[in-house]
């Protein structure tokens, strides 16, 4: 019955983002970036004599997870070919030309002949599928061609269907995996309480690739020119539930404090909205001149892919999603070391956890309550310094997961097989 219920629920769902189509972009992209898909990859592939290498992402947060072990992959093993896939339109049309994977496509939905089809024109060596990606027919397709399928970056929690009595279904799909390398150790002791034991707890990769940004981030003169000698909090991926708390708590801190807004979507009319509660004094990016940018106090920035090195001007970040859906990056600040805030729904994330148990990051609940934490850090040089030294600390722990997981690959490649 799982079966037949997780079928009729893959097929519902592209259905219904079939039916959304002509309404949402978004869903547009979805079913156009898979149109003649097979077509594509058998015209690309078809000359392809190289061994394989198939990376999977469900979106831009998942490839951010996978790309230092993608990139580190690539560079020890430079006679493989990396065949990267992502479900959602999210991690394809940002990455669709990423460098450091020879090919690109959207997965196509998870059905038996789409599955068959798929690992037939592709024929990896061996399937890495990044944090959460279990699928129920790629899985069972790797596994009957004896193609090793690792999931890194993995995180379970007790409530998931795979720890409950009517899991089984699920636990089989577990059990397809050749190894699963964890982010924490609790997930390793979930994976044993149903006896699965072919688990490492290799910790986060995306650990290794913020600390990598982070030293190779190249000067914004724009930001740099914004910030001058005044303290900045930067502000990344805000959506409308974060700016009810964060607005009134920027009317309160200009003009001693600057603020640096990267909305997680860009819109005009919210832009404006914002440079309307700020006359005079929020200007956006693409409107800035070196020379005078510095007379605002809000820098609006209204481009994608930017984010994470304008962390490197942030006297204190704010991550926003965590008053909505989820919370987005705070490993991308934490690199740079200064206090970080969010809201309440953080609990999923465990670096989140792990920075709120350490004091470097605050979860705040109301705009009353974030101007309260952030004052008792600001203009406190002895709790900034300790806050710094604290996130170093907790990031160098946790770096080299890219290199436990890709040492322990290393044995299920052909030239290693004993």
């Amino acid at each position: 019955m799982s079966k037949i219920l997780y079928d009729v629920g893959v097929r519902a769902y592209g259905l219904g983002v079939r039916l959304a189509a002509p309404f949402l972009p978004k869903a547009a992209l979805w079913v156009n970036g898979r149109k003649d898909i097979f077509s594509e990859i058998e015209r690309k592939l078809h000359h392809n004599t190289a061994p394989v290498a198939w990376f999977h992402c469900a979106s831009l947060g998942e490839f951010e997870q996978g790309r230092p072990l993608i990139e580190a992959f690539k560079q020890r093993f430079p006679d493989y070919k990396i065949v990267l896939t992502f479900f959602s339109p999210s991690g394809y049309e940002v990455r669709k030309n990423y460098a450091g994977a020879d090919f690109i496509f959207y997965l196509p939905l998870d059905t038996p002949d789409n599955a068959h089809q798929f690992v037939s024109l592709v024929k990896p060596t061996l399937a890495v599928f990044v944090k959460y990606e279990f699928w129920h027919h790629y899985t069972k397709a790797l596994r009957k061609r004896h193609i090793p399928l690792f999931s890194v970056s993995a995180i379970f929690r007790p409530n998931q269907i795979y720890f409950q009595k009517k899991g089984s279904f699920y636990r089989r799909i577990l059990e397809r995996f050749t190894h699963i390398y964890t982010q924490n150790q609790e997930s390793a002791q979930l994976l044993a309480s149903i006896d699965f034991t072919r688990v490492s707890t290799a910790g986060d990769t995306r650990v290794d690739r913020v600390l990598q940004t982070a030293k190779n981030a190249a000067p914004i003169p724009i930001a740099e020119a914004f910030k001058d000698t005044a303290p900045v909090m930067v502000i990344g991926s805000s959506w409308p539930q974060d700016l009810e708390v964060l607005l009134p708590f920027m009317q309160e801190q200009l003009p001693a404090v600057k603020f640096i807004l990267a909305p997680h979507e860009i819109k005009d009319k919210e832009l404006g909205e914002i440079e309307a509660q700020f006359p005079g004094k929020a200007i956006r990016y693409s409107q800035a001149d070196v020379s005078t940018v510095d007379t605002y106090r809000i820098l609006l920035i209204d481009n994608i892919g930017m984010l994470s090195s304008l962390y490197q001007y942030a006297d204190y970040a704010y991550v926003g999603g965590a008053f909505g859906k989820g919370l987005h990056n705070t490993l991308e600040p934490a690199a740079f070391g200064p206090p970080i805030f969010f809201g309440p729904k953080y609990a999923k994330f465990q670096e989140a956890k792990d920075l709120v148990d350490a004091g470097v990051a605050f979860c705040v609940k109301s705009t009353q309550d974030l101007s309260k934490k952030f004052l008792a850090v600001h203009d406190n040089p002895l709790a900034l310094q300790k806050i710094s030294a604290s996130t170093q600390a907790y990031l160098q722990k946790q770096a080299g997961a890219t290199d436990r997981i890709l040492t322990s690959l290393e044995y299920w490649l052909p030239s290693r097989q004993v």
